[in-house]
Parts: C-alpha cells; structure tokens; sequence
C-alpha cells in the first residue's frame, strides 16, 4: 500500500476539476458533472492510498474559490455530527446519480455541488 496518488493521476484529478468549475461557469452542466463524474472515479481508484478521499476533499474546497457573504449550509454544518453529515452527502450524491441517470445534467451537478459543501 503506498501512501501517496500517483501524480499522473493526480494532475489529472486537477484538471478535471478545474475543468469542471469551469464549465458550470459557463453554464456546459453535462460537461461539468462528466468531469467531475471522471475525477471521482479516479480517486476511487486510490482509495487504497492513505489520505486520498481527504486530499480529494480539500481539492473541492480549495476549487471553489468564490466565498459567498454567508453560506446557510456553512452555519448548519456547524451544528452537524458527524454521522449526519456523512448522511446527507450521501443522500445528495444518490439524488445526483438519479438526476444524472434521467438526464437532468443541471440538477445533478448541482446536487453534487451541495454535496460537497458538507465536506
């Protein structure tokens, strides 16, 4: 087991984010939850790699970059345990897997947005 991504992956990990926060910009929903549908499957790749859900997880923070004045889920994560916020990231990436499987490309990466506001 090796502790760290392999670093052509995890350039590639990078890119596809980026490439993702990009295309919701622009309003290109399918091509934004694809990429960030492509990034996800490659850390689930290195899930055996110590570290690597949590280097993913600080990429998507890091990745967002525009702060909002006040974020209502920022304040309600505050007041989560832990358990029921693992709950509700779950429930939202199941609703964003739903709405990607019947075509609603905008609702699912918004749904997989939210969801990783709870990280």
């Amino acid at each position: 087991m090796s502790n760290q991504i392999p670093k052509q992956i995890w350039s590639s990990v990078e890119h596809l984010v980026h490439l993702s926060e990009l295309k919701y910009k622009l309003r290109d929903f399918r091509g934004a939850i694809e990429d960030k549908r492509k990034a996800r499957e490659l850390i689930s790749l290195c899930l055996n790699i110590k570290g690597a859900e949590g280097q993913f997880k600080k990429l998507i923070r890091l990745s967002k970059g525009d702060k909002i004045k006040y974020d209502l889920i920022d304040d309600y994560k505050g007041k989560l345990d832990f358990t029921k916020r693992e709950e509700l990231v779950f429930k939202l990436e199941q609703v964003s897997e739903e709405k990607y499987n019947s075509g609603d490309y905008k609702g699912s990466i918004r749904a997989l947005r939210r969801s990783e506001k709870y990280y």
